[in-house]
């Protein structure tokens, strides 16, 4: 029987029949496969053992040296079987229980401090101080600079460089010679 027998066969012809006759079908035994068998996770055997997981972590300020936890994880369960002091919040120091928890403290009293009369008017004039005064805040701070620097002994002046070439070491040349003097 070939590909183009079809199309190339005429219009009435019938394909050959096969006249073998057809097998009777076979009784089939049934059978079924435990569940570890039939499930395709792979090697259950293998899923279903224990293993033993040591973790060591480094100690820290409050808790030095080496800190160590060991576990047996299955798949479906899992258990602590040691772990060192000084790992999440385990301490051998007992803990100090407040019972006073949730009553404030009582509150520091501070109490104010005399003062002088002249230092109660300096403050009441706050920032309006000079403002009615002829020339204003800077006249007052200026007669103030004036009558501090006639009590104050005579500092030595800051004389003004004369400009010279840039990088000229000059002005640090003269600076010297006034700290020496």
């Amino acid at each position: 029987m070939g590909l183009f027998d079809r199309l190339l066969a005429p219009r009435g012809s019938t394909p050959p029949a096969n006249n073998t006759p057809a097998k009777p079908k076979k009784e089939v035994e049934s059978f079924f496969l435990d569940a570890d068998a039939s499930s395709s996770m792979g090697n259950v055997d293998f899923m279903r053992r224990s293993n033993t997981i040591r973790h060591t972590f480094p100690g820290t300020a409050d808790s030095p040296g080496n800190k160590e936890m060991i576990a047996e994880v299955a798949s479906m369960e899992s258990k602590l079987e040691m772990m060192s002091e000084g790992l999440a919040g385990i301490s051998s120091q007992p803990e100090t229980v407040d019972l006073s928890g949730g009553i404030p403290k009582p509150v520091k009293k501070t109490f104010a401090q005399t003062m002088s009369a002249a230092e109660l008017e300096q403050r009441k004039k706050g920032s309006a101080f000079g403002v009615n005064v002829p020339g204003g805040p800077a006249a007052i701070k200026q007669e103030q600079e004036r009558s501090a620097s006639a009590q104050v002994p005579s500092q030595p002046q800051i004389s003004k460089q004369a400009s010279g070439k840039a990088g000229a070491i000059d002005p640090f040349k003269q600076m010297v010679r006034d700290l020496n003097s």
